[in-house]
């Protein structure tokens, strides 16, 4: 089996990375990129490289067989701009399939749920609308695609094997081949994949992410990993541990600042946490921020302090406080 990298411009300042994967069963493609701007362009010129640099006998229309690791817009986007040039089956985990085939639905349904947080959160109604423009801004090129397939834990194609890694979006998947990975945003080897709390979509969240985190760290003989982002992996499991430990030391420092500075909102706390964050990272910080509030919420190490509010308003603010 040969794995090529093929890489393209999501988005401003983030590459994302395809994988060619030729000698395990049909031509196959590992995501396409965000379909914003010149990503599918470059994606397609970086696969016509794999022919003339390498001598595969595989082009774009060769294509038999698409997988996406998960459903975020910079893994998936770029299938509607492929459609023409690649006729492929694209297969997806079935927690992630309505992204892609109702994604209008699903941005809808997810607006919704990410309004209901903000309020929660104690977002102000002026913040409100910038965060949603923003949240709505990288969806606007995107529309529903065909799934041929499903993925499913556990699953092996091909001598390709397929691990659901829920947490950062429920339906990710690594794809394990021989001794490589590919990690897809599950393992990075500098950043900390992104969390948002579970309580805007089902089967995210720290809790989830941990509980994956600690699954992918069991399976043996991992000698590289390739992720979706960044560059190769090449101490696997040192790189899952100190995921791990950075988690810990997040919600300590959250516990820390609320025994500091007293009960807050997960709005309060963000601004505590990340107080110079401008733009599209505002909202990554207060997703990130809400899901170690919601796991330590979860898991007894904070209380809400306004219940009386909570039991007599619709969806007021929360304000949590550390438990006695």
């Amino acid at each position: 089996m040969r794995i090529y990298r093929v890489s393209c411009q999501a988005f401003p300042g983030l590459v994302a990375h395809a994988y060619l994967l030729l000698g395990a069963g049909p031509p196959t493609l590992v995501d396409t990129g965000s379909g914003y701007g010149d990503s599918t362009q470059q994606l397609l010129a970086g696969l016509e490289r794999v022919r003339a640099e390498f001598g595969e006998s595989v082009g774009p229309r060769d294509l038999r067989r698409i997988l996406i690791t998960h459903g975020h817009i910079d893994h998936f986007g770029g299938l509607v701009q492929m459609q023409g040039p690649v006729t492929a089956e694209v297969g997806i985990h079935s927690l992630d399939r309505w992204v892609l085939t109702t994604y209008e639905e699903r941005v809808i349904v997810a607006t919704k749920a990410l309004r209901f947080f903000f309020h929660r959160a104690g977002v102000g109604a002026d913040a409100q609308r910038g965060l949603l423009e923003l949240y709505g801004f990288s969806k606007r090129h995107v529309k529903s695609v065909p799934v041929d397939f499903m993925l499913s834990d556990g699953q092996e194609l091909d001598g390709i094997r397929f691990i659901n890694t829920p947490g950062h979006c429920p339906g990710q998947v690594c794809i394990q081949i021989g001794d490589v990975l590919l990690s897809a945003d599950h393992v990075l080897p500098r950043t900390t994949p992104h969390q948002s709390p579970e309580s805007i979509t089902a089967s995210t969240g720290l809790g989830h992410y941990l509980q994956a985190l600690k699954h992918i760290g069991t399976v043996p003989g991992v000698r590289l990993a390739l992720g979706g982002h960044e560059e190769p992996i090449t101490n696997f499991y040192d790189r899952v541990e100190e995921i791990r430990v950075d988690h810990e030391r997040k919600l300590q420092r959250i516990l820390d600042r609320f025994r500091a500075s007293g009960p807050a909102t997960m709005q309060e706390m963000t601004e505590r946490m990340y107080p110079t964050v401008t733009g599209w990272n505002v909202l990554l910080a207060l997703e990130e921020v809400g899901a170690h509030v919601e796991y330590l919420y979860e898991h007894g190490a904070l209380r809400v302090e306004n219940l009386e509010q909570v039991e007599r308003e619709e969806n007021p603010p929360l304000r949590f406080r550390v438990s006695a």
